[in-house]
């Protein structure tokens, strides 16, 4: 026991030390395993409260105490930065001890449909979809409240559409449409009832849009100038519904930007999966259309790890559930790739092999030629061979099958190469876990 307190003393010791800034601390045992993730607006604050004395986690944290042997932290510029850094990381790490931000639900997106005649702004969770195809994207934001607010004040302004109608100027029946309830309350222009023309439209459109990327000042400012009169005048309720449209404004910045991957598995996919799966089939010359792909990735990681990942998509997205590391046991230093995609191919689809386990349509490996026949020994191993294992190469981007010697070359934008390069992103990215983060965060910013 004595020992114990001794060293949670010295974590204590380190946490004071830490720089007094947000951030995102991971919690980690003996052998380096994360144990749990938290973010802070004030690192040395946060991190110390786990070690002093009277620290009470609760039943479900408590136990982590016994456990913890260190930990690192990741330096934010600010808090809501710290969120999408925590968010992040759980949904990588799955640590032990975090039950929050494991349900595999993503922060929101603020979506501006401009090839549209009559752009609409939609709020989301799935930006990539069909129906937002060549949009605008703005966010992720780190409060849907505040963003859902803001969208419902700044229509008041702006006046644009918010519903999923097919409006397009060269339709004249749209003159006969009955707009909606927003038109007589002034919260909407009413291109449905071709109540403005296109041009002007657009005009408040990009009004709109300047606004969301500028800092908002002017606005803002003669907000609190209403507040305060109306406080002056103990308008109260006015002035309190002031107060709370300016904090929703506010929090408007409070996004990060799809370029910094804070959410991946909603950000780096192919706008149109059908299509994707459609030209893959084509491209293997498989009869049946293609539904599920996995993918399998070899990574080596700091301090010498080596891991394999294996992700599904179904329908040309990903399924969470069926996500998968593997830590690499039977190769001797880890750095030999051929012999970890033959374990990791050997441990997956050993179940498959024996009639648990359905096997994929597709499987992918990461790599060239000589990965693809790594794979492909192991499967010789099972009893149950898979319907089509190939592999994508790095930079020349060529696929390899099982049935041809010769690579397939296909054009940068053709759909089924754009699906492979996303499952085969998204196998990499879910094997370097958390030191992904790591990395990158040297250059958010730049």
């Amino acid at each position: 026991m004595t020992e114990r307190r001794g060293k949670l003393d010295e974590l204590l010791a380190k946490a004071h030390a830490l720089p007094a800034v947000p951030g995102v601390y991971l919690m980690k045992d003996v052998n380096g395993v994360v144990l749990y993730v938290g973010k802070a607006l004030n690192l040395p604050d946060r991190v110390s409260s786990y070690f002093v004395p009277s620290a009470d986690l609760g039943p479900k944290k408590q136990p982590m105490l016994d456990l913890v042997d260190g930990f690192d932290v990741i330096e934010c510029e600010s808090e809501w930065e710290a969120l999408l850094c925590e968010n992040r990381l759980i949904k990588d790490i799955h640590p032990k001890f975090n039950a929050r931000l494991t349900d595999g639900k993503s922060f929101p997106y603020l979506v501006v449909t401009v090839r549209d005649d009559f752009p609409g702004i939609f709020i989301t969770r799935e930006p990539m979809g069909e129906q937002f195809r060549g949009a605008k994207i703005l966010g992720p934001f780190t409060s849907v409240y505040a963003l859902r607010e803001s969208v419902q004040l700044l229509q008041r302004v702006f006046k644009f559409r918010t519903c999923h109608l097919d409006i397009r100027e060269d339709d004249d029946t749209w003159r006969y449409f009955r707009p909606c309830l927003l038109y007589p309350i002034k919260q909407c222009s009413a291109p449905c009832g071709a109540k403005i023309g296109k041009e002007a439209y657009r005009e408040d459109i990009k009004r709109f849009v300047r606004f969301l990327e500028s800092k908002r000042s002017v606005m803002l400012r003669e907000m609190r100038a209403h507040m305060q009169a109306a406080s002056d005048a103990h308008a109260f309720e006015q002035a309190a519904v002031l107060r709370d449209q300016i904090r929703a404004l506010e929090k408007l910045d409070e996004r990060g930007k799809a370029s910094q991957g804070w959410q991946p598995e909603i950000e780096s996919f192919v706008a149109d999966p059908r299509k994707g799966l459609e030209s893959l089939a084509r491209t293997l010359g498989l009869t049946e259309p293609v539904r599920c792909l996995e993918a399998i990735d070899i990574a080596h990681l700091q301090g010498g790890e080596t891991v394999g990942s294996k992700v599904c998509f179904v329908d040309g997205r990903p399924f969470k559930n069926e996500y998968r590391r593997y830590k690499i046991k039977t190769v001797a230093g880890g750095n030999d790739d051929y012999a970890s995609i033959r374990e990791v191919v050997s441990r997956r689809y050993r179940e498959a092999g024996e009639g648990h386990e359905l096997y994929p349509d597709v499987i992918l490996i990461d790599g060239g030629l000589g990965q693809l026949h790594a794979a492909l020994e192991a499967f010789d191993q099972l009893d149950v061979k898979p319907p089509m294992v190939i592999s994508l190469a790095k930079k020349e981007e060529l696929i390899y099958t099982q049935a041809k010697r010769e690579p397939i070359r296909l054009g940068r934008d053709n759909p089924g190469l754009r699906l492979c390069q996303a499952i085969r992103d998204e196998a990499h990215r879910f094997a370097q876990h958390y030191h992904h983060i790591l990395r990158r965060k040297k250059t958010v910013g730049e």
